[in-house]
């Protein structure tokens, strides 16, 4: 494989499952932005003849080492079954495939000063059919780099938020929520806005769990029992926080430019908003690992995979904010 200064950003980008959209997005952002092998260096780690296959479905030249006429440093893991492989298929091979892609390109990353990652979907059924028992890439990093707590923060349009609990059944909620958690969510979100994003002294609100963050205790007794307590012990290090208020007014503040980001009890509730204002263009960051992390706000869409309709520009924000923030470290 080809090494690259060290001078220059180095993308290296995980295909996901084989039968998703991995591949149409990965090809398609650096087709409509050839502006990227400008910036930075960028590596695919996949499997060639997937990406040969819908190449020739986009009409878009492809070799090993080119993308349309542009140099692409490309490591072909050849672990995909092209004999009986379809498209928008679910199967525990494709899972297996999907995890030795970002096991290889987080390998690559970790060996790199200037070097991040780039992630395509995953289909969890997949995964977990090949016999993993991760819940998604966040989880699967944090277990490859064998980092401490993890942090998924995501940005869109004027919104950027971080979630205290990730995939968890929203029955469940209130059994993970600890003033630990927010505590340390509430920090890494504090982190990346001052070191990644350059914010001197960014606004932070952190959202109430129940409707009007529980009215004094009427509608719910989580916020006066952990997450007020968890707020005030942050404001010792933090100035700018606040809360917890109540959600459904926070994204609209956010939306705004007052809050700079808005921490999220759990998964729907900032994903929601975030998704209204910018569904094709949202990206989740990774706040905790060793090296900075990136991914379209999107699925592996099996409904569309292999039919030339997926729209590339969740990846390309992927992307250029990997190559921003790489650049500021």
């Amino acid at each position: 494989m080809r090494t690259y200064p060290s001078s220059r950003p180095h993308v290296v980008l995980s295909s996901g499952d084989p039968s998703g959209i991995g591949s149409e997005i990965i090809l398609k952002a650096i087709v409509d932005i050839p502006g990227f092998l400008k910036e930075a260096d960028l590596t695919i780690v996949g499997n060639f003849m997937v990406y040969a296959k819908i190449a020739r479905i986009l009409g878009i030249e492809f070799l090993r080492e080119r993308i349309a006429g542009n140099f692409i440093n490309f490591v072909d893991l050849d672990n995909v079954d092209m004999k009986n492989f379809a498209f928008g298929k679910s199967k525990p091979s494709h899972g297996k495939a999907a995890v030795e892609y970002v096991m290889y390109a987080a390998a690559i990353v970790e060996s790199e000063k200037n070097a991040s990652l780039v992630t395509a979907p995953i289909n969890k059924e997949s995964v977990h059919d090949a016999g993993f028992s991760v819940s998604g890439h966040t989880e699967l990093l944090k277990t490859i780099t064998k980092s401490g707590s993890v942090t998924m923060m995501f940005t869109g349009g004027p919104l950027k938020l971080s979630l205290v609990t990730r995939h968890v059944p929203l029955e469940d909620i209130t059994r993970y929520l600890t003033k630990d958690k927010i505590k340390k969510t509430a920090h890494d979100t504090y982190f990346a806005l001052r070191k990644l994003f350059k914010i001197k002294n960014p606004i932070i609100a952190v959202a109430g769990l129940n409707p009007h963050a529980g009215e004094g205790g009427i509608f719910g007794k989580i916020e006066e029992r952990i997450i007020l307590p968890a707020v005030a012990s942050l404001r010792k290090k933090i100035k700018n926080i606040k809360g917890p208020d109540p959600a459904d007014t926070l994204f609209y503040k956010a939306y705004q430019g007052r809050i700079d980001a808005v921490v999220c009890m759990y998964h729907d509730q900032g994903l929601i908003p975030l998704k209204m204002v910018a569904f094709e263009k949202g990206v989740n960051l990774t706040i905790g690992l060793p090296f900075i992390r990136t991914s379209p706000d999107h699925g592996t869409a099996f409904d569309i995979a292999g039919k030339g309709r997926a729209n590339p520009s969740s990846m390309i924000e992927a992307i250029k904010l990997a190559i921003t923030l790489t650049k500021k470290q």
